[in-house]
C-alpha cells in the first residue's frame, strides 16, 4: 500500500509530466549534486590547532548555545548526526585548525598525516572532503595581514602554510576518489584609507604565484580563490578584491570562489554566474545568507538562493560548478543549522529543475512575455513540496520537520552533557 507521500508524489508527477518534466529523472539528477557542508558551524570556528586565540580576520561568531564541539570526535558526531538527517552523499569542507593530531604543529608545517583520522572517517562515511588554509586567528595575523604582509619572513610562513595545505588537499582527492577544492581567502586590509593600493596587491599576486608554483594532479586537487568587498578592520580597502582575484583566477586557470556574503549588501552573486561560467572552466560558491553586511546567517529557501539554483540548473552548470557552504550561528543549535541551511541548498537546486526551462526560453525567444511570466508565477504554486518529501522518504531521512525530533533528542542525549 502506497504511503500519503507518495501517493502525494505520484499526483504531483502527473502534473509535472503534462509541461515535460521528468520528475523521476530530476530526483536522480539531484542525487548526484554534493553539498560542501562546513564543519566550522558546529564549533565556532574554533578548530583543534589554536584553540585558545582570538578570532582575528573579520570572523565574528555571536551567541553561546550549549553543545559546540571541543575535540574532532564531537565535531565528526555532530556531523553525522546531520548527514542523517540530509538526503544525499555529500562532502565536508575542513580549514586547516582542524587537524586531528596529537603533535604539536605549525600552520607551515602541516601534512597529510595530520589529517589521517578524517579521511578514516570520510571513507567510512563515503563522503568527500574540500580543504581551506587558516590565514586567520594566528599571532602572525593579527595585525591584519598574510600572503601581502609587508614582512618577507611574515609573508614566507603564510606562503609555506597555503603550499602545505594544497599538498593536504591533493591527499585527500587521492584517498577519497573525490577532487578536492582547496580555497584560499586571506583577510588582507586596510582599515581606514591606504597610501599606497598596489603593492600589497602585487605581494599578493607574487605569494599567490609562489603558492601555485607546483603543479598537482586536478583530478586529486582544484586551487580556487575567493574575494571579499570590506571585513571588521578592512572597512576601507582588501587586498584580494573580486576584481583582483578575478583576473588572477581567469589568468591562472583558478576557480573562482563567490560567496554570497562578500559583495556590496545590494549585490547578488545570482547574476554573475553566467558571465563567469563563459570564462572559466569552474566555479565555486559559498552560499551564505547576509543580513546587511557578511554575517553569514543560517541558508533559508530566500529569493537570492532561488535565483542562484535556478541560473545553475538552467545555464546547465551544475557540472562545473562546486557548492559549499559558509554560515556560522552560536545562537541556535548548530546541528539543526547545519540541517536547515543544507536542506534548503538541495531543496531549491530541486525547485529550479521543477520548472519547464524549456518552454520558459522558448517563449521568451519568441518575444512572448506574457507566456514568461505567467508560467513562472504559476510553477510557485506547483506541488514541489510533495517531490521533496517523496525524496526525503526515499533517501530515509525525516520528512519535512521530523528531523527536529531528531536534534532535539541529540541535544538532550548529547550536546547537553558537554561542558565549556
Amino acid at each position: 500500500m502506497q504511503s500519503s507521500v507518495q501517493r502525494s508524489y505520484e499526483d504531483a508527477k502527473q502534473l509535472y509530466a503534462k509541461h515535460g518534466i521528468d520528475v523521476d529523472a530530476v530526483l536522480e539528477s539531484l542525487a548526484n549534486i554534493k553539498i560542501s557542508m562546513h564543519c566550522w558551524q558546529g564549533d565556532d570556528v574554533r578548530g583543534f590547532l589554536n584553540r585558545d586565540q582570538d578570532l582575528t580576520g573579520g570572523i565574528s561568531v555571536t551567541g553561546n548555545y550549549p553543545g559546540a564541539a571541543r575535540t574532532p570526535e564531537e565535531l565528526r558526531a555532530d556531523l553525522e548526526k546531520a548527514f542523517s538527517l540530509i538526503p544525499g552523499k555529500h562532502k565536508v569542507n575542513l580549514h586547516a585548525i582542524y587537524a586531528d593530531t596529537e603533535e604539536k604543529v605549525e600552520l607551515d608545517r602541516l601534512e597529510p598525516k595530520h589529517f589521517e583520522k578524517w579521511v578514516a572517517w570520510a571513507k567510512e562515511q563515503g563522503l568527500g572532503l574540500d580543504f581551506n588554509p587558516t590565514c586567520f586567528s594566528h599571532e602572525l595575523s593579527k595585525d591584519g595581514f598574510t600572503l601581502s604582509h609587508p614582512d618577507p619572513k611574515i609573508r614566507r610562513f603564510w606562503i609555506d602554510h597555503c603550499k602545505a595545505s594544497r599538498k593536504i588537499g591533493a591527499y585527500f582527492g587521492e584517498q577519497l576518489g573525490q577532487t578536492c577544492v582547496t580555497n584560499v581567502w586571506v583577510p588582507d586590509g586596510f582599515k581606514d584609507v591606504p597610501a599606497d593600493r598596489l603593492a600589497p596587491r602585487q605581494r599578493l599576486k607574487s605569494a599567490l604565484d609562489e603558492v601555485f608554483a607546483e603543479e598537482l594532479n586536478p583530478a586529486h586537487n582544484l586551487d580556487a580563490v575567493e574575494s571579499k568587498l570590506f571585513g571588521l578592520g578592512s572597512e576601507a580597502y582588501v587586498v584580494g578584491s573580486h576584481e583582483f582575484y578575478m583576473g588572477y583566477g581567469l589568468q591562472n586557470n583558478k576557480l573562482i570562489c563567490l560567496d554570497a556574503g562578500h559583495f556590496h549588501p545590494t549585490e547578488t552573486i545570482s547574476g554573475k554566474l553566467s558571465s563567469l561560467s563563459l570564462f572559466t572552466d569552474g566555479i565555486l560558491l559559498h552560499v551564505s545568507r547576509p543580513m546587511r553586511w557578511d554575517s553569514d546567517h543560517v541558508v533559508t529557501m530566500d529569493d537570492e538562493l532561488l535565483d542562484i539554483a535556478k541560473e545553475l540548473v538552467q545555464g546547465d552548470l551544475l557540472g562545473k560548478t562546486h557548492i559549499g557552504l559558509d554560515f556560522f550561528d552560536a545562537s541556535i543549535n548548530r546541528v539543526a543549522a547545519w540541517v536547515i541551511g543544507t536542506r534548503n541548498t538541495i531543496k531549491a537546486l530541486m525547485r529550479a529543475m521543477l520548472v519547464p526551462a524549456d518552454a520558459l526560453k522558448r517563449a521568451e525567444l519568441e518575444g512572448d512575455y506574457t507566456t514568461r511570466l505567467a508560467l513562472t508565477e504559476e510553477f510557485k504554486m506547483y506541488p514541489f513540496g510533495a517531490v521533496w518529501d517523496y525524496y526525503c522518504e526515499k533517501s530515509g531521512v525525516p520528512v519535512r520537520e521530523e528531523w527536529l525530533a531528531e536534534v532535539k533528542a541529540y541535544e538532550r542525549e548529547v550536546l547537553s552533557e558537554r561542558g565549556e
